[in-house]
């Protein structure tokens, strides 16, 4: 971890990346709920709402999309992923180098690493490259942590997820996206975890606001430095008002009560 590797897709110390990498890892039934979002210009003007720091895209989006945006948003290129056709043991292609993704204009890379897979082995000297490469182009480095296969149990087990966070401190990540491990406590013990690392939470599975809310609030107290989503937000009818929230409590340091109310999100 380098000190200021994230400033610029930081804000006071805490990160809202806007992760549109769906259409590649899951496929366009993540589009269907709110199908203008399979346009990716739609989810690229989201990003320029205030609260958003970053967004999180494969390389072809960023050459297609972000030229027109690089004033208004950082970005992220997610330089590995795999789509939801696969059905082996889990892995995720590296498909774009730091040095390219530098020459896209981004700020950052981001990584999935899946702990526990049996090609994790593979995937860790993958990301060694990245990571040193990364440096190099004096970009910051997102791992999204997701332990996921044969060697794991549960992968929303709370010490499992604390683990993930170790992983990605250990291996040299500046961010660790990890999913949401069930309570301020756990969130707590993950970026004790981390150390260095910041940790932020993952939006997943698009839930209401309020539920959503509460669980940022949470996230925040215990100590995490903001959130990657994408689908708890392009997936919504309401998307400003809830990106109006979530600046409210991640930034600002609001409750979930206070920042409904403030915004209308929910109604």
């Amino acid at each position: 971890m380098l000190p200021h590797a994230t400033d610029a897709i930081s804000r006071d110390g805490k990160s809202l990346i806007l992760a549109y990498d769906h259409g590649l890892e899951h496929g366009p039934v993540d589009f269907d709920p709110n199908p203008d979002t399979a346009d990716p210009e739609r989810v690229f003007e989201l990003a320029t709402h205030d609260a958003v720091t970053a967004i999180a895209v494969q390389k072809g989006l960023a050459e297609a999309y972000y030229p027109d945006y690089a004033d208004d948003t950082a970005l992220v290129v997610k330089v590995n992923g795999t789509s939801n056709l696969w059905m082996g043991e889990p892995d995720t292609p590296v498909n774009c180098t730091p040095e390219y993704a530098a020459g896209l204009g981004a700020d950052a890379v981001g990584f999935t690493l899946y702990g526990g897979a049996n090609n994790e082995i593979g995937m860790a000297e993958e990301f060694r490259e990245v990571q040193e490469s990364a440096r190099e182009h004096d970009l910051g480095v997102v791992m999204w942590a997701y332990p996921r296969g044969q060697g794991v149990r549960n992968e929303t087990d709370d010490r499992t997820i604390a683990y993930a966070a170790r992983i990605a401190h250990e291996l040299g990540a500046d961010i660790a996206k990890v999913k949401y491990p069930g309570s301020s406590e756990a969130m707590a013990e993950t970026v004790r975890m981390s150390a260095r690392t910041s940790v932020v939470m993952s939006g997943g599975s698009k839930t209401n606001d309020e539920s959503f809310l509460r669980t940022v609030e949470k996230s925040m107290n215990a100590g995490a430095k903001g959130l990657a989503v994408g689908r708890n937000v392009f997936q919504r009818d309401n998307p400003i008002e809830i990106l109006d929230a979530l600046e409210l409590v991640v930034f600002e340091g609001a409750s979930a009560e206070e920042a409904i109310a403030e915004t209308g999100a929910g109604e």
